[in-house]
């Protein structure tokens, strides 16, 4: 039976590298995969890039993707074994819904990677979606400079400050978000 996957975590913990080792594995034992990831980072250029340099191509959705069909469309022109996901906080609610939809109704099995939180510890709409529907729930770990487990993302000014206003998303790297602990990322906003 296939199933919804979401694996979340904070900014630098592995989602993409976690995400790409998936693809090879699937690719590895001669089983077709389908790759997507959000076209608001234009960062990736029609890729799939992690940090430590493993990248694969990608398809990318908007807000306006029909996940659903679109998978079938490539499914049904050449039988697909697992869709994968980067970004999945940017899924629109009714994406996730299509997500869970590929796995129930059609036998895909789907695996989402994305952050849980933005800048001031608010879900993002898809991860909320997916943390309430998804089979498997698995959480991919990072480290604060403190040592402790870093669950949350730091949006940071040029001076390394906490940024505390501002649109949920604004696209970056380390050069714009640090990962945190709850204790350190609650002392930065207070300031």
């Amino acid at each position: 039976m296939a199933k919804l996957y979401f694996y979340y975590a904070s900014m630098n913990a592995g989602k993409s590298t976690t995400l790409l080792q998936a693809d090879f594995n699937y690719r590895e034992r001669g089983m077709a995969t389908m790759v997507w990831t959000a076209k608001l980072d234009t960062r990736s250029e029609g890729l799939v890039r992690s940090r430590i340099g493993l990248e694969s191509e990608a398809h990318h959705y908007t807000t306006d993707t029909d996940l659903e069909s679109a998978v079938l469309a490539a499914h049904n022109a050449s039988p697909l074994d697992c869709v994968l996901i980067d970004e999945a906080q940017f899924l629109t609610e009714e994406q996730a819904w299509q997500c869970a939809a590929l796995a129930d109704k059609h036998g895909i099995p789907v695996l989402c990677y994305g952050l849980r939180t933005d800048f001031l510890g608010a879900l993002f709409p898809g991860s909320a979606v997916l943390l309430g529907i998804a089979d498997a729930l698995v959480e991919l770990k990072a480290v604060c400079h403190c040592g402790r487990k870093a669950t949350m993302n730091m949006r940071v000014s040029a001076d390394g400050t906490a940024v505390t206003e501002g649109e949920q998303t604004e696209i970056g790297g380390n050069d714009r978000y640090v990962a945190l602990c709850r204790k350190h990322f609650s002392a930065a906003l207070e300031g």
